[in-house]
């Protein structure tokens, strides 16, 4: 049976030089994301013949992620196939994006099912675009950045820091008792990641900005690469009432991270309308699909999630 190990920020530089060696995009494989939401998935880790390959629970399901490295990777599926069955539950791996599901087709041709589902698509940006805003389909976005600045024309954004950290989390607190999110299970796990992304911030190698507005904090934000030319964008929180302020933290934010990151990752819109509405208006030049790829050679009543 393979050996995983729980992951923890100390893990950082091992993972991080398997996923900042990759060109793979997707969110999933952000350190911080994985050490963020252990608590929910249980998320284990192993490194098998040259690759990362990640074990995590879905509700009591098990899924692992497709494995990343180099070598024969048919090798390894086969162990992971031997994992799941010796756990007695179905080979599944999550966050299967185009690219890996074109590898699996080729050295496993005809043997996995692939299940797409929209709601779990990344959305890629370039950080160019976001930075300048230039063009007549950014107008609107130029238009609020243009608003705030005239009404706050003292505003400032400065790095978060550790002493910045407490002001985060008033920010974070104030809008969960708006938006009510202890009361719901999607917005109250999201808090406890953001939680605990903010109190091992420097651990996990995470950059943020926090954006005042005259004397009251308007909004913060943070993220970190995922991989060499790919940067994420994890948590986005403003004051509401602040007009303009999610926008002038986009940008401001996107102008601080560094130009050798061509793309930022702005994640999934979890089948929200009003957040998929906000993050297409950004005008994405990749929507990634995940999908779900699952063995065939399974009785199909394993393979129903």
């Amino acid at each position: 049976m393979l050996t995983f190990k729980d992951i923890t920020p100390a893990d950082k530089n091992l993972i991080t030089s398997f996923t900042m060696n990759s060109n793979r995009r997707n969110c999933d494989l952000s350190f911080s994301n994985l050490c963020s939401w252990k608590f929910l998935y249980n998320t284990q880790f192993a490194v098998v013949e040259g690759f990362l390959i990640f074990k995590f629970w879905v509700e009591g399901k098990l899924a692992y992620m497709m494995p990343l490295g180099n070598g024969d990777l048919k090798s390894v599926l086969k162990k992971l196939e031997k994992d799941a069955n010796e756990e007695g539950h179905p080979f599944c791996m999550l966050g299967v994006c185009s690219s890996m599901r074109t590898e699996l087709e080729t050295i496993m041709p005809g043997q996995f099912v692939f299940t797409e589902d929209r709601d779990y698509a990344d959305y890629i940006y370039l950080r160019s675009d976001l930075a300048t805003l230039k063009g007549k389909k950014f107008q609107p976005k130029r238009n609020h950045i243009n608003k705030f600045r005239n009404t706050y024309p003292d505003y400032t954004y400065i790095p978060i820091t550790p002493e910045r950290i407490p002001e985060c989390l008033e920010l974070e607190a104030e809008w969960c008792k708006e938006n009510n999110c202890d009361q719901q299970e999607g917005t109250g796990n999201e808090r406890r990641a953001l939680i605990y992304a903010l109190q091992h911030f420097q651990e996990l190698g995470l950059t943020g900005g926090i954006l005042h507005a005259g004397d009251r904090m308007a909004a913060f934000t943070f993220g970190m690469p995922i991989s060499q030319d790919t940067f994420g964008t994890h948590v986005e929180k403003a004051d509401t009432s602040i007009e303009g302020a999610y926008a002038m933290i986009n940008y401001e934010f996107a102008n601080h991270i560094p130009e050798q990151y061509l793309y930022i990752n702005r994640e999934e819109d979890l089948g929200i309308e009003g957040l998929r509405k906000a993050k297409l208006s950004y005008q994405p030049v990749i929507i990634l699909p995940k999908y779900m790829a699952c063995l065939k050679s399974q009785p199909m009543e394993m393979l129903k999630w």
